[in-house]
């Protein structure tokens, strides 16, 4: 069924345009609590990160499920995993983040968890889709049935010790100088808390948010700030979350950008020295390098690929007992505290490591040695590119002189009208030829 609501991280699009309209919202609330709990009388809880449109979006849900006779808990603005948290926290019927991630303010988005916490799997979106198309047709609850939305005021504060309880009470971040940007979205206080309670040395930037520059110009999208920031005041260490604080990106001290992959590395290595790495090895997408692949291989353990989401990820990692998982984009899901990508409890990870360490980041974080990777967005309107005949044969091509000393991954962006090529191989110019070849034939269709 072709999705008109749901891509590859729950709804997103420019706010008052299908999909991500009141109404939208509205059919959702109002299908969830059919889907969720068709008995009425349970709780849903419901985050949003700093976006303008995030409260007409949170009043548009309100209607819908207290119409139903389901009971809103509202947490304010919170990072997504706090939402993923709080689900599971509470026994709720459904959690729901009204975030569009890492895009600007003019887009927004809907993230939905099960009960237990989990974002939802491709059956059950589908589901929702084609009740959505119905919304407006069922039955609603009783006049005495209908509820009243309450705020849960400790949620950032349970999110907070949850996260710190990880790494313990014992440790000090008061040796390192530490640039945090909070993307002006959903974590610009709980994360500043985390780490001034750890006694870090903090600049922050990206930490005042006014509803329309969530990722202007900040954020792990976009690390010009945090890069000039992290040399001009001699830094140890820059953290960018992005919007709704679900993934993090690195910079070291010489200013250069750390991608999840070189994390992914660092975190899986102390796991697997303390014995508590579980499923011999780790999952991360096919858009991860081959050098993490190798890194692992080298230690005796695997790397499990699935496709692009970190949905898809923590799916394989429960299904077949890993307990650490993530995208080379910086969504890192540690399963036996979180259920989601969680940018605060990644960075506390790294931190931990960096402050017990004598050795610069630079050094600590360059884990394996990267192969050749690039990655190209071609952005298009009308139909899709890889549809085009001209641009299947380009990928054949591409993939037979390739061979076995590297690989294409093309796909469609599940949230933005874009293309993504990204080549890989094991020497460069291999890598740039193919690349080439195949991004010259998707600019030409789209």
């Amino acid at each position: 069924m072709a999705r008109q609501y749901f891509g590859t991280d729950g709804i997103r699009g420019r706010v008052n345009t299908p999909p991500m309209t009141a109404e939208s919202a509205l059919r959702l609330a109002i299908s969830a609590a059919r889907t969720f709990a068709p008995e009425g009388g349970r709780e849903v809880v419901i985050g949003r990160d700093t976006r303008r449109s995030g409260e007409m979006i949170e009043a548009a849900l309100i209607a819908g499920l207290t119409s139903m006779g389901l009971q809103p808990v509202l947490l304010g603005i919170v990072p997504t995993p706090n939402v993923a948290l709080m689900t599971r926290a509470t026994g709720a019927a459904l959690g729901l983040m009204i975030s569009a991630s890492h895009n600007k303010a003019d887009d927004n988005g809907l993230k939905l968890f099960s009960p237990e916490g989990i974002k939802l799997t491709d059956e059950t979106e589908e589901a929702l889709e084609a009740a959505m198309a119905t919304a407006f047709e069922g039955a609603y609850a009783a006049p005495a049935a209908i509820t009243t939305p309450q705020r849960l005021g400790n949620a950032t504060a349970l999110y907070l010790d949850r996260c710190l309880d990880t790494v313990g009470a014992d440790m000090d971040l008061s040796g390192l100088k530490i640039v945090l940007d909070c993307a002006h979205g959903a974590a610009f206080e709980v994360g500043p808390a985390a780490l001034r309670q750890l006694g870090a040395d903090l600049f922050l930037i990206g930490d005042t948010p006014d509803g329309m520059n969530i990722n202007a110009g900040v954020g792990s999208t976009s690390t010009g700030q945090l890069k000039s920031a992290v040399l001009e005041r001699k830094a140890d260490i820059g953290i960018a979350f992005d919007g709704d604080a679900d993934r993090l990106v690195i910079v070291d001290e010489q200013g250069e950008e750390v991608d999840g992959d070189q994390v992914m590395a660092l975190i899986a290595g102390e796991l697997h020295r303390a014995g508590r790495l579980k499923g011999s090895g780790m999952v991360a997408t096919v858009m991860s390098n081959m050098g993490l692949a190798e890194y692992l291989k080298d230690m005796g353990l695997t790397l499990a690929r699935t496709q692009v989401g970190d949905r898809y990820v923590g799916e394989h990692m429960r299904q077949h007992g890993f307990n650490l998982g993530g995208e080379q984009s910086g969504h890192i899901i540690l399963s036996d505290v979180s259920t989601t990508g969680d940018g605060l409890l990644a960075a506390l990870q790294v931190l931990k490591t960096v402050s017990a360490n004598d050795r610069p980041t630079s050094e600590l974080l360059r884990v394996f040695t990267p192969a050749p990777q690039k990655l190209v967005n071609i952005r298009f309107s009308g139909a899709n590119p890889l549809d085009s005949d001209t641009v299947k044969d380009a990928l054949a091509q591409a993939d037979h002189m390739l061979g076995e000393r590297g690989r294409m991954v093309v796909r469609k962006s599940g949230t933005e009208p874009l293309i993504r090529v990204m080549a890989e191989a094991l020497e460069a110019p291999l890598m740039l030829e193919a690349l080439s070849h195949v991004v010259n034939a998707v600019e030409a269709e789209a």
